[in-house]
């Protein structure tokens, strides 16, 4: 289910920081970020130029739009990002691979100067990703691999649109282009739920605002409904996170331990199916990530992304919807240690 993370090269590249195994990780990122840079082309120019095949200009006009949007009504940073399109002529832009111990929920994390510390390893290539998750799967780790269709570099270059972003329509590129923006707004280092999280908010709270200021109520109703499922699946998934948190913290053997994971995932799946048949109207759109292994660093992989989205959506609430004020509240909180950040935003009765 993840869709978009944050690249963690251009900086540390040049600092020529670790061994010879985190050199040859970091030139493949570099050389996989200089590839796409490259080859960026100005979405106003694809407009005006009447080469351009005419689906494409439609989607960079409505892309143009968007960004617009997301400066002018939700205060997202007014710079070259997204303003540039690049097809990069394969269903992913990168592959993230997450790991987490066979008995734990835990994700493992991985440090990098400027950036911090985050939850999983990024690769240009899938054969990479396939390689180090391989690695990992031999070192004891559950191991988990998604493709990505959008990245951030934190404004330290002007990210371009990708063919990647435009495989759905604009409410999904919409989507991408705000949560990605958010992470240029605020940034709190080694937090990455905190910081996905509040993208998340800004992507939902700023997509049904566009609809609304297109008079798109039809898909409004669309994305509301989505959203609605996507709250029922995360609560789905975190009841049997809760029920393994239980098991690995219990008495007994590895391999009871193990016949219980794996007894508390096939309920899972039994449970979704429910949920899909009896209250989703066989609406399929999450089979695919039931039908695929599911492990502890897949369930952790969506927890980062979802868990503390109800907090800061009802803390722009407290903002009365005032972007500015949200953001400067949300980096406030952000000051705040770690071991009490997420227990402080839970606990805002008001927008300060």
């Amino acid at each position: 289910m993840q869709r978009a993370f944050l690249l963690l090269t251009l900086v540390i590249v040049t600092l020529g920081l670790g061994g010879c195994t985190m050199i040859s990780y970091y030139a493949q990122s570099l050389k996989g970020h200089v590839q796409i840079i490259t080859s960026r082309e100005s979405v106003g120019k694809l407009i005006e130029d009447p080469s351009t095949p005419e689906a494409l200009r439609a989607r960079m006009a409505s892309a143009s739009a968007i960004r617009q949007f997301a400066s002018d009504e939700l205060s997202l940073p007014d710079n070259s990002s997204y303003r540039s399109y690049v097809d990069i002529g394969r269903d992913a832009v990168t592959w993230a691979v997450f790991a987490a111990p066979q008995l734990s929920l835990t994700p493992r994390t991985w440090c990098f100067p400027v950036f911090g510390c985050v939850p999983y390893r990024g690769y240009f290539s899938k054969e990479a990703a396939n390689d180090a998750a391989l690695v990992l799967h031999r070192q004891g780790f559950d191991v988990y691999i998604s493709g990505i269709t959008a990245y951030s570099t934190l404004g330290w270059s002007s990210d371009p649109l990708l063919s990647t972003m435009l495989f759905q329509d604009d409410t999904y590129l919409a989507s991408l282009v705000f949560h990605e923006l958010a992470h240029q707004r605020v940034y709190v280092t080694n937090d990455s739920a905190f910081n996905e999280a509040f993208a998340v908010a800004v992507e939902t709270t700023g997509v049904e605002k566009w609809l609304r200021s297109t008079g798109d109520l039809a898909g409004l109703r669309r994305y509301e409904a989505d959203r609605k499922r996507r709250a029922e699946f995360i609560e789905l998934v975190s009841q049997t996170r809760a029920e393994l948190a239980r098991i690995y913290a219990g008495s007994g053997r590895l391999d009871e331990k193990l016949a219980a994971k794996a007894a508390a995932i096939e309920t899972l799946r039994k449970r979704y199916r429910t949920m899909r048949d009896r209250r989703w109207g066989g609406y399929k759109r999450y089979d695919a990530w039931f039908d695929a292994p599911i492990n502890n660093a897949k369930l952790a992989a969506t927890a980062v992304y979802s868990d503390e989205v109800p907090a800061f959506v009802r803390l722009f609430k407290l903002c009365s919807g005032d972007y500015e004020r949200f953001y400067a509240s949300v980096r406030r909180i952000g000051a705040v240690g770690k071991a009490r950040r997420i227990e402080t935003l839970r606990a805002r009765s008001r927008c300060d």
